[in-house]
């Protein structure tokens, strides 16, 4: 199909409508036809494609510039009538020839417009056909094409329900001529003129009746409004020859919505109907919205709508304290709060509301239109109490859910203040006994943890990597001076850690908790270090003693909140939590979930609901304002390149370095896409998704090297790589400047590989990975920023955090990571203050492969929000088998 949307191609309606065919004008077809163009015919060979099999190339043409003008014609013609089928524009019955047949419809008048704008814009090679006759009128052949792609659609146990016959569920043609009167009546609501809306007149000295007029619009022309008693007695020019017939359809099709509409097709004139209170507050409860989903528009009494509105108050008396309160389990009031024109309404006018029995209630000397909804939470006003978490949250996001409504929130005057003082803090002074001078981001940073902290709130500080959050954090220690701190970490920043604190706040005591002879025997102040693993397991004792203040660095570890290590921290008390990372967010939204239900517990609700209520929503492109002010007071974010924050950082140039595979490399690569494919392709959907995972990271070892993918354990390394030349490459001009590089690789085999090739060249180099021990981890640090290894290769797993490796000014990538913000992190160990040389950071991506494709996606997902990333690898194993191919091709 990619290949036949490049010739002229023409539409063939048949009957029924989905038997219809693109017949593509194919030099190398089977079929010859003969088909009619201005000035005469010709014969051609062809390719007939049935429309349902055309339709998904015919949408991706549209944008194709190497399509032909026809097929991008056709192309916007399907996407259109997908969007038909989509809206549920679709209704059932009869072609000619009494075959069952879905067909696109009942059309409002944008949708008339687009249709015939579509047909007027349709090449004439477009509009060929078997030689005959004339030419076809285009917008004839434009709705029978909408037709034809309608009628492939549906064709599901759904059309059951939806006709009351099985007949149209059915693929096969199905002759169906006892349905002829039922299919004509459908049928005439597809090209109806008129469109029906209801205008509600009430009468009497206290609107002691209702009425609903019937009022007729023209789809021509909008503009042409009438009663419908008008256009039945002919005095409604303008609105059509058949204006009666569109009256009863119109009305026929608004009672399928609301019953009650049906009493204007008992009467003589389709005219108006009386309506009972109970029928006012049925269209006040939904019938109307349901209405004007149908394309009818419900207008009330502009005399009546006085706005009365209903929003929750959330009561408090204030002199709280804060910690307790927001921990406790001390719960508060919780009401709803009526108010007629922006004014509350009183305790008798509430009374007043909720006994009345009326759709109408006369409220300070005037008719108020009640909605019924609004009447309930006149009687029902009391709400389930809330707890001092959640109030602060709905104070914080001015709503809250009840009975799965959002709903505004007026917070309490106590409640107000606290809001303000935690998303406004105070700056604090940079603690006397800190051996360092603060910068003014730093302080305002510390200002932040001490009010979330001092309120017992928590929080997550998640500057960029390198930007200083460890002497922050230590400042912060000195600063509450509140008994010792437990800071849990990864093994390889034990030693930063402990330097930094000797170095920030000497005489401060530091141990660490770590290893066989590890002991919390006087640790009543200072600083307490330990690993995930060792907190792991040993939560129950660390869980026995007093914390002050409980630190998680590199809190993405704990962003699986089912994980063993994250469950171990979460028993772990203390009186304030902090969590530290530069990726609070790597995949989805329910890490940053599972990192500030930790910090502050309650605040996003369980699981199951953040997921329904704030991650699915924001993750689709909603809510996504409320929900920064939600969380926003509980996650400071700072970047390198805001203004003002490390303005001595110097400059870094981020380049991509194509590279070509070598012979070896590509016969490789097409032989496993082609074997794989094959196996893809027979495959359910769980092998499948094993076998894409399996694909995609056998591809991305043959990029790096041919000996990484086939296992050999004595390779000839040299002439067999793209990468591996380029690399040398590099390194022979960095090593000549006296220059420090940082290598990454997300393979340790690789990793080895690399080592071993540098060795043999006399390239001083050293490797760290996840198997190396935390002693020679600190050992290697330091022989790279005292220049004794210039080279210094990576797994990006073990390394992409917390080293402090300022002596490189050249990053290299050997191959990329699914997500930038990994990539981001790794180039921070370079990148970061203290760096006082410009940082060049090179992308190594093999030409035409799927790295290029992956490498475009990286670059999108750059620009996204800060919250929502791709979920990686995972998120391929559900492409189709044409679009897995097309990104894994070797181009």
């Amino acid at each position: 199909m990619q290949q036949l949307v490049r010739h002229a191609v023409i539409f063939e309606p048949d009957d029924p409508p989905r038997q219809g065919r693109l017949t593509f004008l194919d030099p190398g077809g089977t079929e010859t036809v003969t088909i009619a163009e201005p000035g005469g015919t010709r014969e051609v060979p062809a390719t007939r494609v049935p429309v349902a099999e055309a339709v998904a190339a015919l949408s991706r043409a549209r944008n194709d510039e190497t399509a032909h003008p026809s097929a991008r014609f056709w192309g916007a013609a399907a996407l259109v009538a997908l969007q038909f089928v989509a809206r549920g524009r679709i209704l059932p019955g009869l072609s000619a020839g009494d075959f069952d047949a879905w067909r696109a419809g009942p059309f409002d008048a944008d949708d008339v417009r687009r249709v015939r704008e579509l047909a007027d814009a349709m090449p004439a090679s477009a509009r060929a056909v078997p030689a005959g006759g004339l030419l076809p009128d285009a917008e004839r052949l434009v709705r029978d094409f909408l037709d034809a792609v309608a009628d492939a659609m549906p064709r599901s146990p759904g059309a059951v329900r939806a006709t009351g016959t099985s007949v149209f569920a059915s693929v096969k043609p199905v002759k169906a001529p006892r349905l002829r009167l039922w299919a004509e009546e459908v049928a005439a609501g597809l090209d109806a003129g008129l469109r029906l809306s209801l205008r509600v007149e009430t009468s009497g000295p206290e609107h002691a009746a209702f009425r609903a007029v019937a009022q007729l619009h023209s789809l021509a022309d909008p503009t042409l409004v009438a009663d419908a008693a008008d256009l039945w007695a002919g005095r409604a020019p303008g609105l059509g020859a058949r204006g009666r017939i569109d009256a009863v359809i119109a009305v026929r099709k608004a009672a399928r919505v609301w019953a009650p509409l049906e009493a204007l097709l008992d009467s003589a004139v389709p005219d108006e109907i009386v309506l009972s209170d109970g029928d006012v507050n049925d269209l006040l409860s939904g019938a109307a919205t349901r209405l004007a989903a149908a394309g009818v528009d419900v207008h009330w009494p502009r005399s009546l709508m006085r706005g009365l509105s209903a929003r929750a108050v959330i009561d408090d008396d204030g002199g709280h304290d804060t910690p307790s309160f927001l921990g406790g389990g001390r719960l508060l009031g919780f009401n709803w709060r009526l108010a007629l024109g922006g004014r509350p309404l009183t305790q008798a006018e509430m009374d007043q509301l909720a006994e009345a029995h009326r759709p109408v209630v006369r409220l300070r000397d005037q008719w108020v239109l009640i909605d019924p909804d609004l009447a309930r939470k006149a009687r029902e006003r009391e709400l389930k109490p809330l707890t001092g978490i959640d109030a602060l949250g709905a104070a914080l996001t001015g709503s809250v859910e009840v009975d799965g409504e959002e709903v505004e929130v007026e917070p309490g005057a106590w409640l107000e203040e606290l809001r303000a003082r935690i998303t406004d803090p105070e700056p604090v002074a940079q603690p006397a006994a800190l051996a360092a001078t603060l910068r003014d981001y730093q302080l305002r940073g510390l200002g932040w943890l001490d009010r979330m902290t001092s309120l017992g709130l928590g929080g997550c500080l998640a500057d960029d990597m390198g930007l200083g959050k460890t002497i922050t954090l230590i400042a912060l220690h000195l600063h509450r001076a509140s008994g010792p701190t437990l800071v849990v970490c990864p093994a390889s920043l034990l030693g930063n850690w402990e330097r930094e604190i000797t170095k920030f706040a000497p005489g401060t005591p530091v141990r660490r908790f770590h290893g066989p002879a590890r002991t919390l025997d006087g640790a009543d102040d200072g600083f307490v270090l330990t690993t995930y693993g060792t907190m792991r397991l040993d939560a129950a004792r660390l869980a026995a003693h007093p914390w002050g203040l409980l630190v998680a660095d590199e809190a993405q570890h704990v962003k699986n909140h089912r994980s063993g290590t994250a469950q171990a921290l979460r028993e772990i008390p203390a009186a304030a939590r902090v969590a530290l990372t530069g990726t609070p967010v790597e995949n989805n939204l329910s890490e940053l979930w599972a990192i500030l239900d930790w910090t502050t517990p309650g605040l996003l609700g369980s699981h199951t609901r953040f997921r329904s209520r704030w991650a699915r929503p924001v993750e689709s492109g909603q809510g996504a304002d409320k929900f920064a002010r939600l969380v926003g007071p509980f996650l400071l974010r700072r970047r390198k390149s805001d203004p003002g924050i490390a303005p001595e950082l110097p400059p870094k140039t981020e380049t991509d370095r194509p590279v070509s595979l070598t012979q070896e490399q590509a016969g490789l690569y097409e032989a496993v896409v082609r074997e794989i494919m094959q196996q893809i392709a027979q495959a359910d959907d769980m092998a499948r998704r094993g076998l894409i995972v399996k694909l995609l990271t056998g591809l991305k070892q043959i990029c790096n090297h041919p000996a990484q993918y086939l296992h050999e354990s004595q390779p000839r390394l040299s002439g067999r790589s793209g990468k591996l030349e380029l690399l040398d490459e590099l390194l022979d001009t960095i090593l000549a400047e006296d220059g420090a590089v940082l290598v990454f690789t997300q393979y340790v085999a690789m990793a080895r590989l690399l080592e071993r090739h540098l060795t043999e060249r006399g390239v001083a180099t050293q490797l760290l990975h996840g198997g190396t021990p935390v002693p020679r981890r600190e050992e290697m640090v330091r022989r790279f920023q005292d220049g004794q290894a210039p080279v210094f290769l990576l797994s990006l797993k073990a390394a992409g955090t917390g080293l402090n490796l300022t002596r490189a000014d050249h990053v290299i990538h050997f191959d990329r990571w699914w997500n930038p913000a990994v990539e981001d992190q790794a180039t921070d160990r370079a990148y970061r203050i203290g760096q006082t040389k410009p940082v060049q950071v090179h992308r190594l991506i093999a030409e035409g492969t799927v790295e290029d494709r992956i490498a475009e996606m990286l670059a999108a997902k750059r620009s996204l929000a800060d919250s929502i990333l791709a979920a990686g690898p995972a998120a391929l194993t559900e492409l189709t088998d044409a679009e897995l191919a097309n990104l894994v091709e070797l181009r």
